[in-house]
């Protein structure tokens, strides 16, 4: 019996998937439990207007997301920090500092997004990757000084 998931199934398959399964597993457990429906003519153009504006509403997410990308890409965002003595860096430059940062010039950026691959413990420009969807990625300058 061909069906069309509502919901993710372990070990059978993702949400608005269609699968075919046996007749007795999709009446007695998928259908019964609500995780599936009956592959129809209808079901399948349900699915295909859902899967339609699902696409959409990513492509808006994504040209909003580029948006931000296109401002902050060229921008370098300084912090003040306190050294001690040949200028070394007390502590260091978290993600949380950096999206509060953000946030202050009306940037609201999850810290998850902003990726480190060092300590920015040194003055001076370090580049940090921000990754805020997985098709808009960009390079962030950061500028520590005394």
């Amino acid at each position: 019996m061909k069906i069309i998931l509502l919901e993710d199934v372990k070990k059978v398959g993702k949400k608005n998937d269609i699968l075919s399964v046996s007749d007795g597993y999709a009446n007695n457990y998928l259908i019964k439990n609500k995780l599936a429906v009956p592959y129809t003519k209808k079901s399948k153009e349900v699915l295909d207007k859902k899967l339609d504006e699902i696409a959409s509403k990513e492509e808006e997410k994504v040209k909003e997301l580029t948006k931000i990308k296109e401002f902050l890409e060229n921008k370098l965002i300084s912090f003040q920090v306190k050294t001690g003595t040949n200028d070394k860096v007390f502590g260091k430059v978290s993600t949380k500092q950096i999206a509060d940062k953000l946030k202050e010039m009306g940037y609201t950026i999850d810290k998850k997004c902003i990726l480190l691959n060092e300590d920015l413990a040194t003055l001076g420009v370090h580049e940090i990757d921000v990754v805020l969807h997985k098709k808009v990625a960009f390079k962030l300058r950061i500028n520590l000084q005394k």
